[in-house]
């Protein structure tokens, strides 16, 4: 079936797989080893049952709520995105600024082809910034020190990513492997079938460096130079006491993204984080666990009064973000259907579906009887105790 105007988070998938080179794609679209958990994550929320509630006024119904004190127009954020600068043009600055028209904040990956100071350049809202713990220290203070200076001071720190997950697709696509020739081949032929996206990223959205990096990767134009330096940075021997490392050089707001556990939340805690997010990185990590959903109900009881609990993953339209505030999340954040949007239909398109997933929002709110965001809870569910686990 033609998509003539694209109406759901689905649909704008479909235009981005027929625009986008498939190795491209398939980096966003896909998940770790069987992709299990890219699954579960979504269908966990097809489980959760909201309540139906009549006669209610909700004649002055808003999403508006805030998160570590910045005010949002609804419980939403732009996650941050790999390369996203390659799926279309400039696409980080896209994410910024069509972020800042809605009042919800936007995340930029270390891993950006736009550096942090072009995309607060292009947003008068700055970003928030998400970065790894590197093994050279120096570089993570270089890094924590540019993102001050170009005016960031919320960084979202993601500590789910001891080694990298498995990811077949990428394997199958040609987007890594050994044979160097072979993958050349087979990206030059993806490529060639996606004119419209060779004109408007590969030609106009230059230059292809990943910015952040770019005074620390010996050739900043090769970004098999960039993947081979990233890979050999990753720490498997980061530990608590690293994070508290990092908090003592971090002035600003610190939130920790890869929560999966009660126990990790209290330990987050004190290390002297500002704020969580339940996330098991997209299902893109370690396939096979639980969805952040299901996690989510535990660790808000476990440290939802000491600090702000986000969750990440799986959330696909506005319903689904109701439900996941009704289950304790403050905000959500959202990964894949943004770099969709965006991908498929540029800025215009990004604003289209954000818009769509706030009014939908706005309208499940006002059948459930509610005004405010605040008002959801695990009362306004058929089934609050799904996801109940011993602690």
């Amino acid at each position: 079936m033609k998509i003539v105007s694209p109406a759901t988070t689905s649909d704008y998938r479909l235009l981005a797989q027929k625009r986008l080179p498939r190795f491209l794609f398939d980096y966003v679209d896909g998940g770790s080893n069987g992709e299990t958990t890219l699954q579960t994550n979504t269908q966990d929320f097809q489980k959760v049952e909201l309540k139906q509630r009549v006669m209610k006024d909700v004649s002055n119904t808003s999403c508006a709520t805030s998160i570590l004190g910045q005010s949002l127009s609804m419980p939403l954020a732009l996650a941050p995105v790999g390369m996203a600068g390659m799926m279309c043009r400039r696409g980080e600055t896209i994410g910024a600024r069509v972020a800042h028209k809605l009042s919800i904040p936007f995340s930029l990956s270390t891993l950006g082809i736009c550096s942090i100071q072009e995309v607060n350049e292009s947003s008068p809202s700055p970003c928030w910034f998400q970065l790894y713990m590197l093994k050279d220290r120096a570089a993570v203070e270089s890094l924590l020190q540019r993102a001050l200076d170009n005016g960031s001071h919320t960084l979202v720190f993601t500590v789910d990513l001891a080694v990298t997950g498995i990811r077949h697709r990428d394997t199958r696509s040609g987007m890594i492997g050994n044979n160097a020739a072979a993958m050349a081949l087979n990206k030059c032929q993806q490529i060639i079938s996606r004119p419209k996206w060779v004109l408007d990223v590969a030609l106009k959205g230059k230059p292809h460096t990943v910015g952040n990096l770019a005074h620390l990767v010996p050739n900043p134009t090769d970004l098999n130079a960039y993947k081979n330096w990233i890979d050999s940075q990753f720490d498997p021997s980061v530990t608590w006491e690293d994070i508290k490392w990092l908090r003592d050089r971090w002035p600003g707001k610190l939130i920790l993204k890869g929560i999966m556990e009660p126990a990790d939340a209290l330990m987050a805690v004190d290390a002297g984080a500002d704020a969580v997010i339940v996330s098991n990185h997209g299902g893109r990590q370690l396939d096979g666990t639980a969805s952040p959903l299901s996690k989510l109900p535990l660790i808000c009881e476990t440290v939802g009064q000491q600090v702000d609990v986000l969750m990440d993953g799986g959330v696909r339209n506005g319903i689904d973000v109701v439900k996941a505030v009704a289950l304790g999340a403050k905000a959500v954040m959202i990964g894949r259907p943004w770099i969709w949007a965006a991908a498929s239909q540029g800025e215009a398109g990004l604003e289209k579906m954000l818009l769509s997933y706030q009014q939908e929002i706005s309208t499940a709110m006002s059948l459930m009887g509610v005004n405010r965001i605040d008002q959801l809870s695990l009362d306004t569910l058929e089934n609050p105790h799904l996801f109940d686990r011993p602690a």
